[in-house]
């Protein structure tokens, strides 16, 4: 996921999280978020 940037990928993860796409999905994304540390968004049901 180096390729995206940090705002994409922040949206990628709200819209999978409003989309209610796979957990794993998710939580790769959620896991690359930490990883660069920045802010996690809110997360429901995930």
């Amino acid at each position: 996921m180096p390729l995206l940037s940090d705002d994409l990928l922040l949206d990628a993860y709200q819209s999978a999280i409003r989309l209610q796409l796979e957990r794993e999905f998710v939580r790769m994304l959620r896991s690359e978020i930490k990883r660069r540390k920045l802010f996690v968004p809110e997360e429901r049901g995930f």
